[in-house]
């Protein structure tokens, strides 16, 4: 390439809110970054960028048409859903993503959430600060039910990276591990059980899922599928929130069919205010913080460095 790329991010807050450096794209080019950027902003601000970056603002035909220098889209993520890949290879754009950046901070977060519900950390750790404790006649007290995750069933939805670390830790802790997925029974680890979904439901103490979201995924935990689930099983989604019936799950919170829905990803984010699960005693939602951990931004924006480099040098890679 010729010249002074112009390179522009424009949503770079979530991945860099300040305490990473993008200083080695300055090296690649001019460069802007936006902490955030309104759909009507979008044109207005990569007007004239050979490389622009994006993280969840939306980019295509509709964009492209009127950006005729855009070479080069990096997505700051691992699901590239928000770029019209089709669009943009037409107009002969480069897409790239990053693969595999937060699957240990993910796989981390599903323990988080699993532990909290079986130790009542936080319920626990909210009622001593009331005074609670201080005022027992014995050494302890409890008055929900304590869950030892040994020997329990863990059903894992999808294989991917972050699902074969999820097996992972939950053989670590002694957990029956069984999975629905893809793979052939060869290439997963000989503590995995591949079953079918319906066998998943009905056999698992704890239903994790890590599957991506598609037209076949889309809602599969639904009113149907909850009713085949072990009564007082538990749900996890830090996937994508469209893969549940979110009024479902609350509805089968408050009849006892599951135990506790822990997520970290929500239908529409950010949530609608009357959303179901906000306000549900059982559920446990973080604001999907699950890949937010520093060291996994940290290898996001060294991924997305790489690639913009790659891209610049005529040897691209993580191509979409």
């Amino acid at each position: 390439m010729q010249g002074r790329l112009h390179i522009v991010i424009l949503d770079g807050c979530c991945a860099n809110p300040g305490d990473l450096s993008w200083q080695p794209l300055e090296e690649l080019g001019e460069l802007i970054v936006y902490d955030r950027t309104a759909p009507e902003q979008v044109i207005e601000r990569a007007r004239g960028a050979e490389i622009v970056l994006t993280n969840k603002v939306i980019l295509g035909e509709a964009q492209f048409a009127l950006l005729p220098d855009v070479r080069y889209v990096g997505v700051l993520a691992t699901g590239y859903n928000v770029v019209d890949i089709e669009a943009a290879h037409r107009r002969g754009i480069t897409v790239t993503y990053v693969p595999a950046y937060s699957t240990d901070s993910v796989a981390q977060s599903v323990f988080a959430h699993l532990l909290n519900v079986a130790n009542k950390v936080e319920y626990y750790t909210h009622e001593n600060r009331k005074g609670r404790w201080c005022q027992q006649p014995v050494f302890c007290y409890w008055d929900t039910p304590l869950i030892e995750l040994y020997d329990k069933t863990i059903g894992i939805i999808g294989l991917g990276n972050i699902g074969m670390k999820v097996a992972s830790i939950a053989h670590a802790f002694g957990m029956k591990v069984v999975a629905y997925t893809s793979k052939n029974v060869s290439d997963i680890p000989s503590y995995v059980e591949k079953v079918t979904f319906e066998n998943l439901l009905s056999g698992a103490d704890i239903v994790t899922l890590h599957c991506p979201l598609t037209d076949k995924t889309n809602g599969m935990i639904d009113r149907e599928s909850l009713s085949k689930m072990k009564k007082g099983a538990i749900l996890i989604n830090t996937g994508r929130g469209p893969l549940v019936d979110e009024q479902a799950v609350s509805d089968a919170l408050d009849k006892g069919q599951l135990s506790a829905f822990c997520a970290d990803v929500l239908s529409m984010e950010p949530p609608s205010p009357d959303n179901p699960l906000l306000h549900n005693d059982k559920a446990f939602i973080t604001p999907h913080i699950a890949w937010a951990t520093r060291e996994a931004r940290s290898r996001l924006v060294d991924v997305v460095i790489d690639n913009v480099r790659a891209f610049v040098e005529g040897r691209p890679q993580n191509v979409v």
